[in-house]
């Protein structure tokens, strides 16, 4: 009988699994159910890093970051029960911004499946709704097919998140054998390339279209497409819109762009949705953040929807040319086309004059930091090269206003699902898939305080995050509807007391800073981004500042408020 060394374990095939698969950082914490695949790690000496979290929510949402920023597959492994349930906030964020996981929890052992043995849970009934397909390992003989495969749907058509459940007696068996890994999938095949015949619809009507408007989400993100956007809006002269996620698709500085659209996006984007007589969306799913009231979303236009997903096409809003494509494949059609695009400087001169005449707008306080200004000066002293994560409220907001994003991939937040707490450790993924870039993590004071535990993992990583805490003591977007909508009512949206942020760092051994003065913001934020290290900047911004523009509940996309002082 061969020795010991000699023999593999189901975790030693996962291992090489990954391993073959160029997977080069595995974001997890160990319990009993997967203390196999954790022997098997220390065994293996692996040539890629595990990132030991302080908290499962910490290790999905930093390998969301590295998923954002890289466009490669974040890869979480976790215990059963509390260990696979304590993921499920960060799958499904996962799930509704279409970002690539590949998440393996461990379970108990098949022969106890279903009796409530210690630490099971039904992985696979509560994730089949959060994710783009789960597996349950049954036999060793399939490990290795399930793991390649599941890389594979992560990755390919549109991402999202793929869930690998492993009972522990698959990962402890010891076998001999080799089992093959290759796979097919006649079910499963994306359509990348565009129908021709759309394509020629697509571009008549751009030929016959007076308001043309492009609409640019996260679809173009993640098809690379960001260069084929730039030289069709180029070559044709046509204003860009994006949505939240869209944001660094297309150059927020470049004259043809007029911002973000929605919620919370300029005059010029929103006005342009409801006036445009074409609208072509490319790679976005018409959330109701984007579009506000159905029937005042572009209602004068014919719409034009490429996405790789057909599920998305026709789903909110009524499609008049559906072309289901890779966004890239599509726009280097588009380009291809000879299109004679009727003069249409009047409407440019238009967008162009509500750009300079409703531009976004704060009161700036004489007392305390302004926010808005604060991102400003975020923007401005990092020359617009960082990498920015958010967690979600009026800090994400304000940065999505007030950070210029002219390159893909530097925008890190939380969209579909609006997820607290996924900022900071989303900063750490993404720092550790871009380590010579840097990386803010723009945070409000009660997001962070749902995982600020992970400030050990910079600490002992000596990833030199920049954390900027917008401090206004309180919930601020729920503060802020609670102002406008609930004859300002304040429940529980104010923190009567918060930590103190700086002794907080500094009891991880990691640099703090507080600022109040808005004199101190530029010279300590030069300070800050020169550092080579972690920093928490805690700085405390004015607490009724709100959002705007806004657009209300059950309103338009034309009918802000808060558009002028």
């Amino acid at each position: 009988m061969k020795g010991t060394k000699d023999l593999t374990t189901g975790a030693d095939l996962l291992i090489e699994t990954l391993v073959d698969a160029g997977v080069d950082t595995l974001f997890g914490y160990p319990g009993g159910a997967v203390l196999p695949i954790y022997d098997a790690l220390y065994r293996k000496k692996t040539p890629f890093k595990h990132i030991l979290s302080r908290h499962e929510q910490g290790s999905i949402h930093a390998a969301e970051g590295y998923a954002r920023v890289t466009g490669k597959p974040g890869v979480v492994l976790a215990t059963s029960g509390p260990g696979a349930t304590n993921l499920i906030t960060g799958i499904t964020d996962a799930m509704m911004d279409s970002l690539p996981l590949v998440v393996f929890t461990g379970q108990v052992a098949n022969s106890v499946i279903g009796t409530d043995a210690f630490q099971e849970a039904d992985v696979m009934g509560i994730t089949t709704p959060i994710t783009k397909y789960n597996y349950q390992v049954k036999n060793l003989s399939e490990l290795p097919r399930v793991v390649k495969e599941a890389f594979h749907i992560a990755s390919t058509g549109r991402p999202g998140p793929v869930v690998v459940d492993i009972p522990k007696n698959i990962s402890a068996e010891v076998s001999l054998e080799k089992f093959e890994n290759d796979f097919y999938l006649p079910g499963y095949q994306p359509t990348k390339i565009p129908n021709p015949l759309q394509i020629v619809k697509l571009a008549e009507a751009l030929s016959r279209s007076k308001k043309p408007l492009l609409l640019a989400g996260a679809g173009v993100l993640f098809a690379k497409g960001s260069e084929e956007l730039k030289d069709f809006a180029e070559k044709y002269q046509l204003p860009v819109v994006n949505t939240l996620l869209g944001l660094g698709s297309f150059p927020g500085s470049n004259s043809l762009s007029l911002g973000m659209a929605g919620m919370h996006g300029t005059y010029a984007a929103n006005m342009a949705i409801y006036e445009c007589d074409l609208l072509i969306n490319i790679g976005a799913r018409f959330d109701d953040r984007l579009t506000g009231n159905l029937e005042h979303f572009a209602p004068h236009a014919k719409v034009a929807h490429i996405d790789i997903d057909p599920a998305e096409i026709g789903k909110n809003i009524s499609t008049n040319i559906p072309v289901v494509a890779d966004a890239k494949e599509a726009l280097l059609a588009l380009l291809k086309s000879s299109i004679e695009i009727p003069d249409h400087q009047m409407w440019s001169e238009k967008l162009q004059s509500n750009k300079t005449n409703y531009p976004l707008w704060y009161d700036r306080s004489n007392e305390v930091v302004s926010p808005q200004w604060l991102l400003e000066q975020v923007y401005r002293v990092s020359e617009g090269e960082a990498i920015v994560t958010t967690d979600v409220g009026q800090h994400q907001m304000w940065a999505a206003q007030y950070y210029t994003f002219d390159k893909p991939h530097r925008w890190v937040t939380s969209g579909g699902l609006g997820t607290m707490g996924f900022g900071f450790p989303a900063a750490i993924g993404a720092q550790l898939g871009a380590p010579q870039d840097l990386v803010v993590s723009v945070v409000g004071d009660g997001g962070f305080q749902m995982t600020f535990q992970e400030l050990a993992v910079i600490k002992e990583r000596n990833l030199p995050v920049k954390v900027i805490i917008v401090n206004n003591q309180a919930l601020g977007m729920v503060r802020q509807w609670q102002e406008s909508f609930y004859e300002e009512r304040y429940s529980e949206s104010i923190f009567p007391t918060n930590p103190d942020f700086v002794k907080l760092a500094e009891s991880y051994g990691i640099r703090g800073l507080k600022v109040e003065d808005e004199a101190d913001v530029v010279g300590i934020l030069e300070d800050v981004f020169a550092y080579n290290g972690p920093v928490v900047v805690d700085c405390r911004v004015v607490q009724l500042s709100s959002v705007y523009p806004m657009i209300a509940p059950g309103k338009g996309i034309h009918e802000m408020i808060g558009v002028t002082k």
